[in-house]
């Protein structure tokens, strides 16, 4: 459903955030748009799901830090997603955003399992510092700026890539795809995932930019050690892990 755009980003400063793996939930491709975009400059990386249904599987599916949810979607609205979450043991923080704000609907918000309730139209400023406050009294570890798979590590705030000891040097789009295939670790990943969280555009499904992205990050990562990482699944995509 379509709601209202969220107020104007007002900078606060530039305090560095821990970098977050982050779902987004929300039915307004333009509203979906300018927060993504938002996130995305502060460091984190971010998925997004257009319907309840997609949203419910990506969080039971992902290992995210936070979850943000529109109240009203279709298919399944927030509300229901949250409380499928919360039956099948899942504590991610989640944060509700809607248009309708009376007391009985936040209140509805939060007794349904979700942490923290935020009315649009909204500041991009309340709604980071809400999301690090939820990350704060999670009771959990704040996310490590440290990735991994095998030996091949990934330093989120130097950016900095060492595998079996031995510095490795990317260039920025090639540490953004690295970085996102770490995040989803013996995951397949399709080229039009990568098109969308790499490249933020939707390319024509012909071009060859992927596959030269990877064929170049392979060679870094991967050629002159014992085992590659990076792995083709012809036809379908591409895996980062230390499983065949």
């Amino acid at each position: 459903m379509t709601t209202q755009q969220p107020l104007a980003r007002t900078p606060l400063g530039h305090a560095q955030r821990r970098p977050m793996h982050l779902l987004i939930i929300e039915d307004d491709q333009e509203a979906a748009n300018w927060l993504i975009k938002g996130l995305r400059e502060q460091g984190h990386v971010v998925d997004h799901a257009a319907d309840g249904d997609d949203g419910l599987h990506q969080a039971l599916t992902g290992q995210y830090d936070l979850i943000v949810v529109d109240r009203m979607l279709p298919k399944r609205d927030g509300l229901s997603i949250i409380r499928m979450l919360r039956a099948d043991g899942r504590n991610v923080p989640a944060l509700v955003l809607s248009a309708l704000g009376e007391v009985d609907d936040r209140v509805a918000g939060l007794r349904a399992g979700g942490d923290d309730y935020l009315v649009k139209p909204y500041a991009f400023d309340e709604l980071l510092a809400r999301l690090d406050a939820l990350t704060r009294r999670s009771g959990e570890a704040p996310p490590s700026t440290q990735l991994r798979v095998a030996d091949l590590e990934l330093d989120l705030n130097t950016h900095k890539v060492r595998r079996a000891g031995q510095d490795i040097r990317l260039q920025p789009k090639e540490l953004r795809l690295l970085e996102y295939l770490m995040r989803h670790q013996d995951k397949l990943v399709t080229r039009t995932m990568l098109l969308e969280h790499v490249w933020d555009f939707h390319f024509d499904p012909q071009t060859n930019v992927v596959d030269t992205q990877i064929s170049r990050l392979r060679s870094k990562i991967d050629r002159g050690f014992d085992a590659p990482l990076l792995h083709t699944v012809r036809g379908r995509g591409y895996r980062l892990s230390a499983h065949d």
